[in-house]
């Protein structure tokens, strides 16, 4: 096994204790938290150099460099919508560094580029995204992004004469937009980098080509840290949405005319549920958990000087709605059934008229449509298929393919099963198995294994580069359904929420355990990976069975628990982890923070933490301090590292050359430990 020949650098205990409820928590590596101090950035210098020493010294980099480039290197198309008669989307060709922003005349017409960030000559980190085309399909609101930053620069470009207007957002956040029935303006939640005020929630009206100091105000939220303000609309209303995250999570909404001078009216106050409004002329939908966990879309009828009247229109089922488009006079809500996808299609009385058939091992998703077009968008993939983007007729009800990614590789070698085990409390928890024929129906495989369990997210197959090229390699590919999620409902999602939560952990472990009681693989063997919520579930397994694998991926993670909500946005977090400020979230979360139970003198598995400069969600910090932790506390021979870069952040916009180089880091780590030949 490839070992680091040097030991890895030195970090400096600081020991700090802190009193919570009573209960001293000492931290080591407090002083890693101050991302710009001195100290801090020759920390990551000194863990860069020990990082590349081993990363570079891994056999078969090359090959693995290769066939990742050829992973990647395809023509590729992302981001569509329609306006009218006319497409707009992404398309990166081949060997490009960053995608461009295209449009096209017709389901049949050429692709007409639109927008090409390297024309900015700002260099290969610079990527553009589109985000809204105004009704008449004339203007197109676009973000650039440096980097992995969340924030970006918002335009507007006018397509006819390929010109970004002179009114440009500065960087920083957009939390609503909406063109004016006219065009001739717009309107806007933003909270610029620079502000003086970051917490001041208000929406303001500009039109185009006068000055943003002279922009109308038309709504003021409040100016408090824990308060968002959303914006919405249709043709002739603007929709306000006040989120209010005090003790506990309320919202208020708002509506008024484009024409009107008057205040919006308020219609919901205060309330504590779930509610995505969704305006069509003279009606307004939304989807919601009020008394219907696993959602409803309901019609809101607006009553002067009374409580709204909420009609069913889908009513709730045993299934949890995933997402909904309303498209011509249809309704397509997407359901998540045992952890498949279910299409159905509704009027908009609601009566159930048909559905989209989903194939078995399939993920699709609804991306596109309006209440003005005919035609729904769809994004579909596999474990074993890559992305491909159908247009599907609202008159025909016929699934057409707009485009797919043409990656070199064979569906036709790979082959997939779910079973079932038993979790600690005994509960019944599916898994998807994938790889090849001969790798399902074998024993002592090399097995790759992640998870999400958290936030309700769930876990469908997709296509990862990363999964297929090790399954290529002769590795299984394991996927449980551990709580968490919502594959069988809100209740799964409770199950292991906040108070709760260890028990997506134990699933996760219950899964390990599974594959190596039954001879799949053995703990020499078996890798996991995973990234933001998923590099917790991973991290939280490495602390608490670090017997059970050879190697961890833990990516851009968070892995404080205590003090995770006191950067960024983590507070809005709470309620699905709660807090260390509330005595009772303390006890749960100090229970398995993963920074907490590394334990001095233990044997540890290899271990790859990747995070960077620009990841302002899960706070890098989380990845330094744990690594810190790890190297000190460790006695086993197994690397332990941190693989950080200034651009990494939390949003896939990195150029084509550094995903090639960080896949091709990562799959080497994973091959060495797995014992993978090349």
């Amino acid at each position: 096994m490839h070992r680091l020949m040097t030991a890895p650098p030195h970090s400096t205990r600081e020991p700090i204790t802190d009193f919570l409820h009573g209960v001293p928590v000492t931290d080591p590596y407090r002083w890693l938290e101050d991302q710009e101090s001195p100290r801090t950035r020759a920390w990551i210098e000194e863990q860069t150099r020990y990082a590349r020493e081993y990363l570079d010294s891994l056999p078969g980099r090359e090959r693995i460099r290769k066939r990742i480039r050829e992973f990647l290197a395809v023509e590729t198309y992302d981001s569509l919508t329609r306006v009218g008669n006319r497409y707009f989307f992404r398309k990166r060709l081949p060997d490009q560094e960053q995608p461009c922003i295209y449009m096209r005349e017709g389901a049949d017409g050429e692709d007409q580029l639109l927008n090409d960030p390297a024309e900015r000559g700002a260099g290969k980190y610079t990527a553009i995204q589109p985000l809204r085309v105004s009704p008449d399909g004339t203007l197109l609101l676009y973000e650039t992004k440096e980097g992995g930053e969340r924030t970006g620069t918002f335009a507007l470009l006018d397509i006819e004469n390929r010109k970004t207007l002179p009114d440009i957002l500065p960087r920083g956040h957009l939390f609503g937009f909406a063109f004016a029935p006219n065009g001739k303006s717009f309107y806007y939640v933003h909270q610029a980098s620079d502000t003086k005020h970051p917490f001041y929630r208000a929406a303001y009206h500009h039109i185009l080509g006068t000055p943003f100091s002279e922009d109308r105000k038309v709504f003021y939220a409040g100016e408090d840290q824990k308060i968002s303000l959303g914006l919405f609309s249709d043709k002739t209303r603007l929709g306000f949405a006040v989120h209010k995250s005090f003790e506990t999570l309320r919202m208020d909404f708002y509506l008024k005319l484009f024409e009107s001078e008057g205040a919006p009216k308020l219609f919901l106050k205060d309330i504590d549920y779930e509610f995505g409004p969704y305006l069509l002329p003279d009606r307004i939908l939304a989807i919601t958990n009020r008394d219907a966990p696993n959602r409803r879309i309901v019609e809101l009828r607006l009553k002067e000087e009374a409580e709204p009247e909420w009609i069913d229109v889908v009513s709730e089922s045993d299934a949890r709605i995933r997402s909904w488009f309303v498209v011509s006079d249809q309704i397509f809500v997407s359901y998540i059934r045992e952890g498949r996808i279910q299409i159905f299609i509704f009027e908009l009385s609601g009566q159930r008229t048909g559905e989209i058939a989903v194939g078995e091992g399939e993920t699709v998703n609804l991306v596109g449509g309006s209440p003005y077009t005919k035609e729904l968008l769809l994004v579909a993939e596999s474990f074993a298929q890559p992305t491909a983007i159908f247009t599907y007729s609202v008159q025909t009800r016929d699934r057409k393919l707009w485009s797919k990614t043409a990656i070199p590789f064979d569906p036709a070698n790979y082959s997939c099963c779910q079973v079932w085990y038993a979790s600690k409390d005994d509960t019944r928890v599916p898994m998807f198995l994938v790889g090849k024929r001969e790798v399902l129906e074998g024993s002592s495989n090399p097995t790759i294994m992640t998870s999400y369990g958290g936030f309700g997210v769930c876990m469908t197959p997709q296509f990862s580069v990363l999964v297929a090229f090790l399954m290529e390699h002769g590795c299984l590919f394991a996927l449980p359904n551990i709580r968490g999620g919502s594959e069988f409902g809100n209740g799964w999602h409770n199950a292991a929420k906040r108070h709760n939560r260890q028990t997506a952990y134990d699933d996760f472990l219950g899964a390990a355990e599974w594959l190596i009681k039954t001879g799949r693989t053995t703990p020499e063997k078996l890798a996991i990976f995973g990234g933001s919520n998923s590099g917790l579930l991973v991290g939280a397994a490495l602390t608490q069975r670090p017997d059970l694998f050879c190697a961890v991926l833990c990516m851009v993670p968070i892995l404080d628990m205590l003090r995770y909500h006191l950067f960024d946005a983590g507070d809005t977090w709470k309620d699905e982890f709660g807090t260390a400020d509330d005595p009772e979230d303390f006890a749960t979360l100090v229970s398995y923070s993963p920074y907490h139970h590394v334990r001095h003198g233990g044997v540890y598995p290899a271990t790859m933490i990747t995070s960077g400069d620009a990841d302002t969600n899960c706070n890098p910090l989380h990845a330094r301090k744990m690594t810190a932790r790890l190297q000190a506390a460790n006695i086993s021979s197994s690397p332990i590292f941190l693989d950080y870069k200034p651009f990494r952040g939390h949003s896939p916009v990195l150029p084509l050359s550094e995903r090639v180089e960080g896949l091709t880091d990562r799959l080497s780590f994973l091959c060495v430990r797995l014992g993978i030949e090349l």
